[in-house]
């Protein structure tokens, strides 16, 4: 059997290299590469993406996986090898659904896409653009019958981000906290003081805005010995294996909360990678469990630590004296409100916890009336704009402030955004047993010590990469199956005294 893991783990390693080569080409395509490169590029990235998926598809992976299934029995289900061959063979049975040159062409496209998504985001011009969006509809479309039949076409895309959750399960989460996340929407509305926030659009140097972001992450434990940061025109986070993990994020210097949550929200998701076990490395287990759960450590660290008073008790001093010319006047508590203001706004990486939700739904049922066929790529701005005032009560001026603000859809990722509303919910289960086992946790926070509450991730997420299925991993560390409750008293709680309500 260690003769046969061995070789499984060659196998895989290979696939693994060049998935990790391809993730420098697309981080260097975002990061540094010139204007003019796009179509080159787009053709490497598809070679190597066609070469990993026949690799990983090919008749020695089947055979490897077949030659260890006998053994699986003997082996403790917690181990690296029984995780390792039994996702493995999952995957690889999905895989083999799928022809390898479909695989490069995605590739290819989604690479001009991205480019072409850039330069229409800077002319806010949604037409350029469209054509690509277009192509990449009818790739997914395509890719969805590779799975039929299905209970719905938009199931096989959003298991690729979140193994085994359906459509339908989807739907009966955002049911469930719509009402319940409008209704105290509502209540601030009507009820809460108008907080001022108008020292956040100030004039922010960027350079000591960079300055005081790395200092937060440091702090929180991204390790930058393993790491880097760069900028990027959407914040990002990829990995190239143990050991080398990058996060970008991108500035405003009109705006403070930018790069300043943006920052924080990628080391979240950089600091998962960087605790995954080394002994999972170069294999596919050597990843987050699923995006749902990346994007719970990514949001717990942006909101429920980087919003929160304790937080600010110890960083708000240092970012006066970078800042005195702006918040040296502003107290603390004024400053807290201001970061932590309820309101309606265009863009959704700048919402406030109490609407993010409502972004991420009206995306989901415009990913789903696409997927359906029942909304075609040049009716998507009308479409955005009637969902914004639907959901939000606002209407984008312009596409670059609506339609074309995320970067996702130009990466072909129809079925990701959910993951985000989804991970809300997960961070604030996570929270309530982190509170339980620390009840000290935030009093560290007001000294800039994390380090209790990374080393309890570290535990009880990071280290086990995707050995586990996400609900499963929420399940065996929170105790319960998914569910809205903490998401929603976390709120009622954090806003409740905010607003006074």
């Amino acid at each position: 059997m260690k003769e046969k893991i061995k070789y499984l783990r060659q196998l895989a390693g290979e696939v693994s290299d060049l998935d990790h080569t391809a993730a420098v080409l697309g981080w260097d395509q975002q990061v540094n590469m010139p204007e003019n490169g796009a179509e080159a590029r787009s053709m490497q990235l598809a070679t190597l993406a066609g070469l990993a998926h026949g690799k990983f598809v090919g008749e020695d992976m089947g055979k490897a996986l077949e030659d260890l299934k006998p053994f699986l029995k003997d082996l403790d289900q917690d181990s690296d090898e029984y995780c390792l061959v039994t996702r493995m063979s999952e995957e690889y049975e999905k895989q083999k659904k799928v022809p390898t040159a479909f695989v490069a062409e995605f590739s290819r496209v989604t690479t001009m896409a991205q480019q072409a998504w850039e330069k229409a985001k800077s002319k806010s011009d949604f037409s350029k653009f469209q054509p690509h969006l277009e192509k990449i509809i009818e790739l997914r479309r395509e890719y969805a019958g590779f799975f039929a039949p299905y209970d719905h076409v938009y199931d096989p895309l959003l298991d690729d981000f979140e193994p085994g959750m359906k459509t339908d399960d989807v739907r009966k989460v955002f049911e469930e906290i719509k009402p319940q996340q409008v209704a105290l929407l509502q209540e601030i509305v009507d009820k809460g003081p108008v907080i001022d926030d108008s020292l956040l659009y100030l004039h922010y140097d960027e350079d000591k805005q960079w300055e005081f972001g790395v200092d937060v992450i440091k702090k929180f434990g991204f390790d930058f010995t393993s790491g880097r940061q760069d900028r990027s025109v959407h914040p990002f986070t990829t990995e190239f294996g143990h050991g080398d993990v990058r996060i970008t994020t991108h500035f405003d210097t009109e705006f403070l909360g930018m790069a300043l949550f943006g920052t924080m929200h990628e080391a979240g998701h950089a600091m998962y990678e960087q605790g995954v076990s080394k002994s999972l490395s170069r294999t596919m287990l050597h990843h987050g469990a699923s995006l749902a759960v990346h994007e719970s450590q990514s949001r717990m660290w942006e909101n429920l630590v980087g919003r929160s008073m304790p937080f600010w008790k110890a960083f708000y001093p240092r970012l006066q004296e970078l800042f005195p010319e702006n918040l040296g006047n502003v107290d603390l508590n004024q400053f807290y409100k201001a970061v932590n203001k309820v309101e309606p706004s265009l863009i959704r990486i700048f919402a406030d916890e109490m609407t993010y939700n409502l972004h991420i739904m009206l995306r989901f049922d415009l990913e789903l009336a696409m997927m359906e066929g029942e909304l075609e790529a040049a009716d998507l701005p009308e479409a955005w704009n009637n969902k914004m005032q639907e959901y939000l009560g606002i209407t984008p001026p312009n596409d670059a402030k609506g339609v074309l603000q995320d970067v996702h859809w130009s990466g072909g990722m129809i079925g990701y955004f959910t993951t985000y509303a989804l991970g809300n919910l997960i961070a604030s289960m996570l929270w309530e047993k982190i509170l339980e086992d620390i009840p000290d946790l935030q009093s560290n926070f007001e000294k800039a010590d994390f380090s209790p509450l990374l080393t309890w991730l570290r535990e009880n997420v990071h280290q086990h990469g995707s050995k586990y299925k996400p609900m499963e991993l929420v399940k065996k560390v929170t105790g319960q199956a998914l569910t809205p409750e903490p998401y929603m008293r976390y709120l009622r709680s954090k806003f409740g005294e905010i607003y006074g309500l």
